[in-house]
């Protein structure tokens, strides 16, 4: 039955994202709705509970964060540059902090939990997931660097960044769990070692086991001897290990470095017909190990994880999602050159998913922090919420977005070709 059950759960995998493409469902929401079933009515099969499972929760997450944080990497056309990447560089310092702040303070006021707890809740919750958005993200890479709408592009571009600009937060309430919330015993030591080394130390290690990749796979004598000829999955693996274990060992942020090492691979030559291979081969890990992951939070939602849920968590997570983000993320683009409405849509596809569950695994593992079933169960019900409203929403939303771009590009240029990314 199980492998039967395997066997059905792949080729959904493979055909449900062509065929909801245009369709106001998402192959999450499906999945998820597959677990909750699957563990209703299969007794026999074991409660993933993340609490008693807390090893299992915090690796699984981390493997599906790390792949698909390559995938996102090497899906962008677009080379790294100030003026480039403006909207990415403003939800990250705006949009983010403004997040984890308000969140913090929702967390203490609405649902009374202690500082670190509101702290660690409101770092979970604020990155947007590289996993679950792929509706709202670039799709594989192409020859042209200006292929990408301003929209996609924000969205695929933060998910990568925001994932590892949540650590130092993160790390913070483990701090303040330890040794309270006054900040003058260890703010200083925060700043120097969980916020600049730490991220610098992330950006290093991705760009030296990016610049060994390009070296070894594809510059021209590594072309000559056709090196990397049916490897693409190796070396796809190779990066996403190597520059995450790396980085690790140094005490660095390994989500920042996997991103930064597909970046560095994907400088090589954009041209390239290799990276589109490369991406596959992380883009059908990454389904596969997605569809495991969903399948277990509707595994864990029949089980009893929400059962305890109250008015004060269902606003906390309506708040969350159709105040706090859209508000944020529309003050962290103002003034930028991206058009109103694409700044409307990137302010309000803030999806949460399985990087959330990841924190809060990984804070709670490292933390005395009280309350961990109702953590556990706020964030499922964000994470569930996020999949609910965004999957709906996702593909009618793009598509309209879709043609009022193709609109302004025949009113300006008098075709479709020369439609400006950020003119809507």
């Amino acid at each position: 039955m199980l492998y039967a059950a395997a066997g059905v759960a792949a080729l959904l995998a493979a055909l449900l994202p062509r065929l909801l493409s245009r369709a106001p469902l998402s192959m999450p929401m499906v999945f998820v709705g597959l677990g909750t079933l699957a563990f209703a009515l299969v007794e026999e099969l074991p409660t993933p509970d993340p609490v008693q499972h807390e090893t299992v929760a915090l690796h699984l997450t981390e493997i599906v964060v790390i792949v698909s944080l390559m995938g996102a990497g090497l899906a962008l056309d677009r080379p790294i540059g100030w003026r480039r990447w403006s909207s990415t560089w403003r939800l990250l310092a705006v949009t983010m902090p403004l997040s984890i702040l308000a969140m913090s303070l929702l967390g203490g006021w609405l649902l009374g939990l202690g500082a670190a707890a509101a702290l660690l809740l409101a770092a979970a919750l604020a990155p947007t997931d590289p996993v679950l958005a792929t509706e709202v993200q670039v799709a594989e890479p192409s020859d042209d660097e200006s292929s990408e709408d301003e929209t996609r592009f924000a969205l695929t571009s933060e998910a990568g960044l925001n994932d590892g600009l949540a650590f130092p937060f993160t790390y913070a309430a483990i701090t303040m769990a330890a040794v309270g919330a006054a900040p003058g015993g260890w703010v200083g030591k925060w700043l120097a070692v969980d916020v600049l080394w730490r991220i610098a130390a992330g950006v290093a290690m991705g760009i030296a086991v990016g610049w060994l990749l390009r070296v070894l796979f594809f510059s021209r004598p590594a072309e000559r001897i056709r090196l990397a000829e049916r490897a693409e999955g190796f070396v796809a693996l190779t990066g996403i290990l190597m520059a995450y274990g790396a980085a690790e060992l140094v005490e660095g942020y390994g989500f920042i470095a996997v991103f930064v090492c597909a970046a560095t691979v994907r400088a090589a030559e954009r041209a390239h017909g290799r990276h589109r291979v490369l991406h596959a081969h992380v883009e059908q890990l990454e389904r596969g190990l997605t569809v495991v992951v969903l399948l277990l939070v509707g595994g864990a939602i029949s089980r009893g994880i929400l059962a305890d849920v109250g008015w004060a968590e269902v606003v906390f997570v309506l708040l969350f999602l159709l105040v706090v983000r859209p508000v944020t993320g529309a003050i962290g683009l103002l003034g930028g050159d991206t058009g109103r409405r694409e700044r409307a849509v990137i302010a309000f596809f803030g999806i949460r998913g399985i990087g959330s569950l990841y924190y809060v695994a990984y804070g709670l593992s490292e933390s005395g922090i009280p309350g961990a079933d109702r953590l556990w169960a706020v964030t499922v019900l964000a994470v569930v919420g996020s999949v609910v409203l965004h999957g709906t929403t996702a593909a009618p939303v793009m598509t309209w977005l879709d043609r009022r771009r193709a609109a302004t590009a025949r009113a300006v240029h008098g075709t479709e070709d020369k439609a400006p990314v950020t003119a809507i």
